[in-house]
């Protein structure tokens, strides 16, 4: 195989993200050297859709093979709706309304949404049993805590996106839902045996394979059981697993390089190669990266070839797979049945507790850092005020308050302005969008499994029930 090959071929198996909402002009010229494609990320979706749709055509003909990917999982993770809650319920919320109808349904209206665009693979579903309730990351991106109805939920949800057309993601494999740390910050394990392994996080992903799948993405988290060295990322153990025992013959996309459970003390680079030779074969780059870090990485896999490092029929591998995954649509585009998400997800709403008269009550928002996987979106009820977990600013005039809060029971400040309301005899209710982790603070709660359009119209009409009104 000839130097050009190689360099060619390299270019194929990366899947970068760029800054700003306008394809830039070294990207564009990198597509047209055969760049396997491009990860949109929030900063490319802000100006809305027909931006986004212009940003789309460009890559595509600058690279008609081109992928283009981005993270819609509906539901708190959503790059395409951030400046309102998405228009579709996430995986806790459909995990909690146990509709695997209407998770197709969820899964069908998302597809259609990114085929308009051009968009061809979805980086979703989520595919992580959320066994620990203090995960910092996954929470309401899991359908639930139990294997089978979660294994249900993605299988549902992935024939639904793709029967537009798209191609779907499971993520994140072997599994990151009983981790109690962010791979985008550091390194997880997950300990357990392998038949705890077996019974519980790969049964989704099994299920998403069995549903045929057309991608699985990697987790940077190391598993003692599988390989106790390497993070699944990087390890030809695991992935190994996932072509012969889960037998799937997809595409295997790795999470974003530049997180530090991938690249730390390696950079992204080596981190590169490393993915390569253990198995993946479309490597996801990360959010605003230059195009120098990307022929960076392009060079150190083409010096990974030549130095023996990595196999030039595994890197031919690799871009032969990204280069034939395609899905048919076989499903018409119709748009999200708001009414009928709004019933749905309204009968699985979790209330504790008799809410007060809540005649004049304030909406307050709790603002706290969200997680990266999130980012800086919309979230809940649009508020009247907006506090930190000091609540310094506060109605102080006796009102009724609607405090919202998010993953409250993983953050102490928060549960203590909370008891401290309900130390002061305040008229409150606590309206909880995160995961419902398990805490008594003295306040009647409502627990939303995520925010969303119909979840917040669920919420609404429980608290114009109590006497609230806008």
């Amino acid at each position: 195989m000839s130097p050009v090959d190689v360099r060619g071929l390299a270019l194929q198996v990366l899947l970068p993200g760029f800054e700003g909402t306008t394809l830039p002009d070294d990207h564009r010229a990198l597509l047209e050297q055969g760049l396997g494609g491009v990860c949109l990320f929030g900063s490319n979706t802000a100006a809305g859709h027909a931006t986004t749709a212009a940003l789309v055509a460009a890559v595509r003909a600058a690279n008609p093979l081109a992928v283009v990917a981005v993270d819609e999982e509906g539901g708190d993770v959503s790059r395409l709706h951030t400046r309102e809650p998405s228009p579709v319920l996430g995986a806790a919320a459909l995990g909690g309304v146990g509709d695997p109808d209407l998770t197709e349904a969820v899964g069908r209206w998302v597809g259609h949404e990114l085929a308009a665009l051009g968009i061809t693979l979805d980086l979703a579903p989520d595919a992580d049993v959320n066994s620990d309730p203090l995960n910092p990351v996954i929470g309401t991106r899991s359908f639930g805590t139990e294997p089978h109805r979660v294994a249900e939920h993605v299988a549902a949800w992935t024939r639904g996106v793709q029967s537009a057309g798209v191609a779907a993601c499971a993520k994140h494999f072997p599994g990151h839902g009983d981790t109690a740390v962010d791979s985008h910050l550091d390194l997880p394990r997950v300990d357990v045996d392998a038949d705890t392994l077996a019974a519980r996080e790969l049964v989704p992903f099994d299920a998403a394979v069995e549903a045929g799948t057309a991608a699985v993405m990697t987790s940077h988290i190391v598993v003692p059981a599988l390989d106790p060295h390497r993070p699944a990322t990087l390890s030809p153990v695991v992935l190994g697993m996932l072509r012969d025992v889960l037998e799937f013959d997809g595409v295997i996309v790795s999470d974003a390089l530049d997180m530090a459970g991938a690249s730390a003390g390696r950079g992204i680079p080596e981190a590169a190669v490393l993915a390569l030779a253990a198995g993946c074969d479309l490597l996801c780059l990360g959010p605003d990266k230059p195009a120098a870090l990307v022929l960076e990485v392009r060079d150190a896999v083409v010096r990974a070839v030549e130095d023996g490092r990595l196999p030039a029929a595994r890197l031919a591998d690799a871009a032969a797979r990204v280069r034939a995954m395609r899905v048919d649509a076989t499903s018409q585009p119709a748009l999200p049945d708001h009414e009928r998400q709004v019933a749905a997800v309204a009968g699985a709403l979790v209330r504790e507790g008799a809410l007060p008269d809540l005649d004049g009550a304030v909406v307050v928002s709790v603002e706290t850092s969200a997680n990266i996987a999130v980012g800086d979106v919309a979230w809940g009820i649009r508020p009247d005020v907006r506090v930190d977990a000091s609540g310094a600013g506060l109605p102080s005039d006796g009102a009724a308050l609607v405090v919202q809060v998010r993953d409250a029971a993983r953050r102490p400040e928060v549960l203590d302005l909370l008891r401290s309301l309900a130390r002061d005899g305040r008229a409150a209710v606590v309206v909880e969008w995160g995961w419902p982790g398990a805490y008594d603070v003295g306040l009647p709660r409502i627990c939303t499994r995520g925010s969303s359009g119909p979840a917040v119209a669920a919420v609404e009409a429980v608290l114009r029930d109590a006497g609230w009104a806008r």
